[in-house]
């Protein structure tokens, strides 16, 4: 997706109250809004680790319940969408060869 003078916009890590992707548009890389979706980014992708550590016992666990196995898998793809949106984003804005 471009702006009007054909700039590349930067999908953020976050939706609109809609669930609908938002975008920047910037000239820096180091806007303070570049900057909070950064950081954004840095903690989901933290929190997406700890869930998949967490979540790797339980689900080898024989004995864990359905309800358990419910919430893993839930945070698990929560944490999956948070990583394929920051993929996504940061693919973007690689350098075209």
């Amino acid at each position: 997706m471009r702006d009007g003078e054909g700039r590349p916009l930067r999908l953020l890590p976050w939706t609109n109250d809609n669930g609908d992707p938002c975008y920047l548009s910037s000239d820096s890389e180091g806007s303070r809004l570049s900057r909070l979706a950064d950081g954004l980014e840095v903690a989901l992708l933290a929190s997406a680790e700890d869930v998949l550590v967490r979540a790797k016992p339980l689900l080898a666990d024989e004995r864990a319940g359905a309800r358990e196995l419910r919430f893993a898998g839930l945070r698990l793809a929560e944490a999956l969408q948070d990583a394929v949106r920051i993929a996504t984003s940061r693919g973007a804005r690689l350098p075209r060869a």
